[in-house]
């Protein structure tokens, strides 16, 4: 029975290597709102470095270019006007911050 047993392989998967997303061409700035723009993801948070398949030094520029772009305005620092909505329109009913803070409570 053990003579039929094949031994241990190691199965060879077909790997296809991803183009990087920056070209070589590519300026990493805070004016390139393009590319800036698909590193960030729908709320507004940056990507991370794995997720956008970049180098370290890439994710470093960009980072930074993100960062110049929001202080400029041309990037807003959140991007959840939904969730701001529905937060201001429930008014909050439990937590310690729901007591009103004037009236004296017994220690």
């Amino acid at each position: 029975m053990d003579k039929f047993k094949r031994p241990f392989r190691k199965s060879k998967r077909s790997f296809r290597r991803r183009l990087p997303p920056i070209e070589s061409g590519d300026r990493i700035d805070y004016r390139n709102m393009s590319l800036i723009s698909q590193f960030i993801s729908e709320q507004g948070k940056i990507l991370s470095r794995r997720v956008n398949r970049l180098t370290l030094k890439q994710q470093r520029l960009i980072t930074i270019a993100i960062k110049q772009a929001r202080i400029l305005s041309s990037l807003p620092f959140l991007n959840n006007e939904k969730q701001f909505e529905r937060a201001e329109s429930l008014p909050r009913t439990t937590g310690p911050r729901a007591r009103n803070k004037w009236t004296r409570h017994p220690n």
